[in-house]
């Protein structure tokens, strides 16, 4: 995934307050609760004011429905997204055995996947894909192309058009299994699956990048 251009928040009115800010993250977070649990279309937004410990007017002061609501917590997932792009250390990883490179990456990406908000925006992009509005295939190239330069740095005697491939070789198939893992009942399952990325990606990149 990653966004459109021109972005803006869905907000009725920005929280200027820290208050305020913490009651709209407090807001969202019972959203992506509430969305994973009944889904995006049974949802309502009692069911997310509950779940916050709030009245629904307090909901309303922010957001003039879930939609609203939704698509400020895509545009949360965006920010996340990019910081986690911007903390990845590119120099020093390409540096480390091929292993080690790739467990940084995984790690960082079970991470960012650990905030309620992005991980239930991920598993709509699959399974609701038309209630987004910040959020197209875009991102999923962008996130090709950063994986596309790391593999380039990694190995510059690699041709951009076949660490392109590699890398969409690689994007594919570790979203394929960070959904299966996101979707899970069991924590201990989950977490095996965001194991076996590493494996898989170590196993496939091997001929090309250890040496």
């Amino acid at each position: 995934m990653t966004q459109n251009s021109h972005l803006s928040s869905h907000l009725r009115r920005q929280p200027k307050q820290k208050r305020s800010r913490e009651r709209v993250a407090k807001i969202l977070e019972a959203a992506a609760a509430v969305f994973d649990e009944v889904g995006y279309e049974a949802a309502t937004t009692h069911q997310i004011a509950a779940k916050a410990g709030t009245a629904v007017g307090s909901i309303y002061q922010f957001f003039p429905d879930k939609a609203a609501i939704f698509h400020e917590m895509e545009l949360r997932h965006i920010e996340q997204v990019k910081n986690f792009w911007a903390k990845i250390d590119i120099p020093k990883i390409v540096n480390l055995p091929l292993r080690e490179m790739i467990h940084l990456l995984v790690v960082a990406t079970t991470q960012l996947f650990e905030n309620p908000v992005s991980r239930v925006v991920f598993i709509q992009f699959y399974t609701s894909r038309d209630i987004f509005s910040s959020i197209d295939e875009s991102m999923t190239q962008e996130a090709i192309d950063f994986l596309a330069n790391i593999l380039k740095q990694k190995n510059s005697c690699l041709k951009e058009e076949k660490c392109c491939l590699l890398a969409e070789v690689c994007i594919h198939s570790s979203n394929a299994i960070i959904l299966a893992s996101l979707r899970q009942s069991s924590q201990k399952q989950s977490q095996q699956l965001m194991q076996e990325i590493e494996n898989l990606l170590v196993s496939y990149l091997d001929p090309y990048l250890d040496f």
